[in-house]
């Protein structure tokens, strides 16, 4: 198992009802299949031995001897498999018949557990041949294994103690109590489901969010193997529906009417991660008391990582246009409240021509015409200083100009020059100090007209931005309310996108340009042809690659070794992997480093799962070290 991920298989094999032999065959086939896929967690369905709707054959004893034999046979046929196997079977034990989920590792039966729930309605009728589960877990002699039998059983890996397994069945899932609340609670991150589900009108789709809100919910991955062909079509038809699910996502799902194996990787690392992080609210109970932890032997799976990764992990696939009218409308509305509240008359922003001002520029546009007013309070600076270019400037002029604000040109050079004689600075030297005044002078305007004029100075810094300390401190670090302080870069130009489409006309034309202009803060001379001469992203690298490491570190706690292992595989045609490395080093060294600009950020909105306001969701040391982070990276 490498950084956590777990391979499963959602198996549905060919049945015939009551042919114990003919099932066991296709039960072992499909076993060896699913390990030969690299699968160390194979579940099938519910009573596949014997079939799902065998009736009142169930109270036949030879059917149920001749399934115990048949567990028997499946062990010795797969003693030199190692995954975790669950088949479904009717066991019989102490003068009652249970449907039960039989787990088997290294051609051992490991533990027996019955079905709690039994539907007893409609065309269901279990509970004419089954007892349910009973509480607490007993040892029995079953298939030739003392073994524990109850549902209370988690099966642990031997080499992880991450991978952790319980089960239920069917019907369980159903219940408004599933025990799988249980199984989560007490530490299983992965729940197995052993099901033999009917096809009817709009049942697949409940099917597959009940199966989606229970990982969600129980902070767990969910495997879902369901009966298929070859059960009795007397009074139903089962389709082999087959989900693998994770904390509410599908990552794979089997099209109905199809037996076969399904195929998926786990997290684990994440999953934990995400339970340590809400651990107030997940809480775990005590395994000694109530639950029986049996350990497994696990394969280090070394088929290849087939899981896929976006490379735009903040940027929706699908619904792109929903989520981009959300977020807007969610920067939009904090912003209202905050002018109500402080009577602010008008909002002050700075407009450079680029991403991150324009997309701030939109959400006070948004904001003032949700409170109905006028737009000529929004009082738009442009400051043109020695890195500005006529592309941006003339850029910036045009939007400001089309939603009827206020425009304001101030040239920030003498001031700036007057700033160097006065602290004595050379301004032939192009360092940190020639930088630096730029922004700080910019800021200076801004806060003083806003004071001017009653207003308030919208920040534009972006998250990425933060994430990387790329701002001036005290200068375009500083505003009275940040509106973008939770987007990061590589969402900003969707925004920016969307909303130049859904204008439409000259506003997308001149949006279009912008979104086509190199990232810069300008504060360095141009080149000769007039061309931006300081990209952003020549010096602290890619934001799509910053982007993703900074998700994966701050969303999951993955380690850098893990996220350079996945971001390898999911930039492998667009980067090598010693550019990965290079810019995921620079990336931990700056997030580090540029904690203390951080810790004294303006107030602003929360729009995602990430964010990095100390007054939320990070608090952190502004001298705290990268050492072992960096030589994570080193040392894989």
């Amino acid at each position: 198992m490498q950084y956590g991920f777990v391979k499963a298989c959602a198996a549905t094999p060919d049945v015939k009802v009551a042919d114990v032999k003919f099932n066991t065959q296709n039960i072992i086939a499909d076993a060896f299949k699913a390990e030969e896929g690299g699968s160390q967690l194979t579940v099938f369905p519910e009573l596949c031995v014997s079939g799902y709707t065998c009736g009142d054959l169930f109270n036949q004893p030879l059917l149920i001897k001749s399934c115990e034999e048949a567990v028997a046979q499946i062990c010795e046929q797969t003693k030199n498999l190692t995954s975790l196997i669950f088949i479904g079977v009717p066991v019989f034990q102490s003068g009652r018949l249970y449907n039960c989920a039989v787990a088997i590792n290294c051609g051992k039966v490991l533990g027996v557990i019955p079905k709690k729930f039994l539907p007893n309605y409609n065309e269901f009728y279990e509970a004419r041949n089954f007892s349910p589960a009973q509480k607490g877990v007993k040892t029995i002699t079953y298939a030739g294994f003392e073994v524990p039998f109850g549902m209370d059983i988690i099966f642990e890996a031997k080499t992880n103690k991450n991978f952790a397994v319980a089960a239920e069945i069917c019907e369980d899932l159903w219940a408004p109590l599933s025990p799988s609340v249980s199984h989560a609670t007490a530490g299983a991150n992965i729940i197995v489901n052993l099901s033999c589900s009917s096809e009817l009108v709009a049942k697949q789709e409940h099917r597959k969010n009940l199966v989606k809100v229970q990982s969600a919910k129980l902070l767990c991955g969910y495997i879902y193997s369901n009966a298929g062909d070859g059960e009795s079509s007397t009074d139903m038809v089962f389709g082999g529906h087959n989900i693998i699910c994770e904390n509410g996502e599908i990552l794979a799902e089997k099209p109905i009417f199809k037996n076969g194996l399904l195929f998926a990787e786990i997290d684990v690392e994440k999953l934990n991660a995400e339970r340590v992080k809400k651990a107030s609210t997940f809480y775990y109970e005590s395994r000694s008391i109530e639950y029986t932890i049996v350990p497994f032997v696990t394969n280090d799976s070394s088929s290849k990582l087939e899981r896929h990764f976006p490379k735009l992990p903040f940027v929706p696939n699908n619904t792109l246009a929903e989520r981009a009218e959300l977020i807007l409308n969610i920067q939009a509305k904090g912003l209202e409240k905050r002018l109500k509240h402080t009577g602010a008359k008008t909002a002050v922003i700075g407009i450079s021509g680029g991403l991150d001002s324009s997309l701030a520029f939109l959400v006070v546009v948004r904001a003032f015409k949700a409170l109905n007013r006028d737009t000529k309070n929004i009082i738009a600076v442009t400051m043109p200083g020695f890195g500005t270019t006529k592309k941006t400037l003339n850029n910036s002029k045009k939007l400001i100009k089309y939603f009827g604000a206020e425009l304001k040109e101030i040239s920030i050079v003498d001031g700036v020059l007057q700033h160097f004689k006065d602290i004595g600075h050379d301004p032939d030297i192009l360092d940190v100090t020639y930088e630096n005044a730029q922004a700080r002078y910019r800021t200076m305007l801004l806060m003083d007209i806003a004071n001017k004029t009653g207003g308030l100075v919208i920040g534009t810094g972006d998250l990425s931005e933060s994430a990387l300390g790329w701002s001036t401190y005290n200068g375009d670090h500083m505003s009275m309310y940040g509106v973008n302080c939770s987007v990061p870069k590589t969402l900003v130009k969707h925004l920016v996108k969307h909303e130049a489409q859904n204008l439409g006309g000259e506003a997308e034309g001149v949006l279009n340009d912008i979104l086509g202009t190199e990232i810069s803060p300008e504060l360095l001379p141009p080149e000769k042809s007039g061309e931006i001469s300081q990209k952003t992203e020549d010096l602290v690298g890619p934001y799509v690659l910053h982007d993703f490491f900074l998700y994966y570190a701050i969303r999951y706690g993955f380690t850098p070794s893990k996220i350079k292992f996945i971001a390898e595989r999911t930039f492998k045609d667009d980067f090598s992997p010693e550019e990965i490395e290079k810019w995921l080093k620079i990336f931990y060294k700056r997030f580090f480093a540029q904690q203390f600009k951080r810790s004294c950020v303006p107030d602003g909105i929360k729009v995602g799962s990430v964010a990095l306001s100390p007054r939320g969701d990070w608090k952190m040391p502004s001298d705290a070290l990268s050492t072992i982070w960096l030589q994570d990276i080193e040392n894989k």
